[in-house]
């Protein structure tokens, strides 16, 4: 078998450069991509997160309202610890289905954002390596 040349091997090294060159410059343009689209998720499901809270903080300012204009109202004791009672059952269960409201839309932000990184893992993980 003949030794290659000086050119020869010059050019199997510039290929094999420019491939390295090529594949790092593809590799930056889709994590570039990634970042993005997982900020683009991120940013709508922030969002949605915020409005949730939002909305749970008018409702939980109403909800008091009507709670201490109810029992401003009442006649007795018995009536008021009646009341009161009932007001504390209701506002664990209402607590209760919020807490699992904004848990659910936590989960649904982080997955949002952190989906398209996993994709890209994926599929950098099933590509074979040269």
């Amino acid at each position: 078998m003949a030794n290659p040349t000086v050119e020869q091997t010059s050019k199997a090294t510039a290929d094999a450069l420019s491939k390295s060159t090529d594949a790092a410059q593809k590799m930056m343009k889709d994590s570039s991509n990634t970042l993005a689209e997982s900020g683009k998720g991120s940013a709508a499901a922030v969002q949605e997160l915020t409005k949730a809270y939002q909305e749970l903080a008018e409702r939980n300012v109403k909800n008091l309202t009507a709670a201490m204009e109810a029992l401003s109202a009442v006649k007795s004791p018995a009536e008021f610890m009646e009341l009161q009672q009932k007001l504390i059952k209701d506002g664990l269960a209402k607590a209760a289905d919020d807490s699992r409201r904004i848990a659910e839309l936590t989960n649904a932000v982080f997955t949002a954002a952190f989906e398209p990184v996993k994709k890209q893992i994926e599929a950098a993980q099933k590509t074979p390596r040269t």
